[in-house]
């Protein structure tokens, strides 16, 4: 069983690599190819469109069915504009403390699976254990989709996943989708002496954003509802808007960007369609009738499932047996790429790993030596049930 001391060494490599969604992850991706190259485990690569980034497949044992997938996203979220006060891509321990950018989401997790390599090589395990490392995650979970293209061409399939996000090794069976969309409002400029002659696209844009606020009110009025998640009900949220050159010039030009983030149940179509018939029958053609060239338009940004894995499901059970849970599972309200692996090629996932959601994306994220020590059991208990073949799907 790998020490604390060697995870950390491994997460101190993995912190310093800038693996910012705008930056390249191949350096960090490379890494982790040439450890597992060390212990005679090939990596396969799937790279995005413009060799910049790559994801990373592995597997670990001869046999070839089944097995568990152990599955992480690479990229991190921006230290700009946070107050740290230590350098974000330098790990740093302060008591129980390790602190740096990733160290809770999500190279905690990383870090702990990679120390077990060695061990998982020689265990002669009797199902495989296959790593998964994606690109892209912080920014709509788009790369892992190429990933998993590649996994739905393979003979065999994991019989189930573990997506490290942090979540205090708390086994979660449930989080709630989310649709991102980019809506652009082409007015018509005037002067604002004579707003008549001209289409403010300011004013257009907040009608529809008092229409999504209307339908948001709807939902938190009428459902659908499921008291496992902090917050029960699907949510409608404008974060951006941006609009508007001098106050005596009536805009031209508005977008803004909104977020629906949905119970893994719920039918968002519905929302969607609703708020393109308002845009379409009641405001474009008063604006057109302005100016013909005047214009709404509403593209999606991004977009992944919500994860819902049953309470029965054989997946629960193994994995509590893992991290000696006895509570009932949890429900989440912030995403990940469970419900995509389970959507589109049908692997069960769990989400379960080290580190409080509440430390990521923050200034000092940090993750306890504590929240890594039980992953490491996890893990340990994770490869004995493999060696001893006692896996609950095949």
């Amino acid at each position: 069983m790998p020490d604390i001391s060697t995870i950390a060494t491994i997460l101190k490599d993995l912190v310093a690599f800038d693996t910012t969604s705008r930056e390249s992850n191949l350096d960090f991706i490379g890494y982790v190819e040439d450890y597992l190259r060390q212990y005679g485990i090939k990596s396969v690569l799937v790279e995005d469109n413009e060799n910049r980034k790559a994801n990373l497949y592995a597997t670990i044992s001869e046999s070839d069915t089944g097995g568990v997938m152990l599955s992480g996203h690479t990229d991190v979220v921006p230290v700009d504009g946070q107050a740290w006060l230590s350098d974000p891509f330098a790990l740093k321990q302060e008591q129980d403390r390790l602190y740096g950018r990733g160290t809770a989401d999500m190279k905690g997790f990383i870090a702990c699976v990679l120390a077990w390599v060695p061990t998982m090589v020689d265990a002669e395990l009797s199902k495989p254990i296959n790593i998964a490392l994606s690109y892209d995650e912080e920014v709509g979970c788009l790369g892992v989709r190429k990933l998993i293209d590649f996994m739905a061409e393979m003979p065999t399939l994991p019989s189930f996943g573990i997506i490290g996000e942090p979540t205090n090794m708390k086994i979660i069976n449930a989080h709630k989708g989310k649709r991102a969309m980019s809506v652009k409002i082409d007015g018509f400029s005037a002067h604002s002496a004579y707003p008549n002659e001209g289409v403010n696209a300011i004013e257009i844009a907040t009608q529809l954003i008092s229409f999504l606020r209307s339908q948001q009110l709807e939902i938190q009025e009428n459902g659908p509802f499921d008291d496992g998640y902090t917050v029960p009900h699907s949510t409608i949220h404008v974060g951006t808007i941006r609009g508007g050159t001098a106050l005596n010039i009536v805009p031209d030009r508005c977008s803004f960007n909104f977020e629906i983030r949905h119970l893994p149940t719920d039918d968002i179509e519905q929302i969607v369609a609703r708020f393109d018939k308002y845009a379409r029958i009641e405001l474009e053609p008063k604006m057109k009738a302005v100016q013909p060239s005047c214009r709404i338009s509403i593209e999606p940004l991004s977009d992944y499932p919500g994860l819902y894995t049953a309470l029965d499901s054989p997946v629960i059970d193994f994995v509590q047996s893992l991290v000696k849970e006895e509570d009932h599972p949890h429900q989440i309200s912030f995403g990940s790429e469970a419900g995509l692996f389970n959507r589109r090629v049908g692997i069960p996932c769990v989400v379960c790993g080290p580190g409080s959601i509440s430390e990521a994306h923050r200034p000092n994220e940090y993750v306890s030596l504590k929240q890594l020590e039980k992953c490491n059991a996890m893990l340990r208990r994770l490869v004995d049930c493999l060696s001893w073949g006692k896996l609950p799907l095949q």
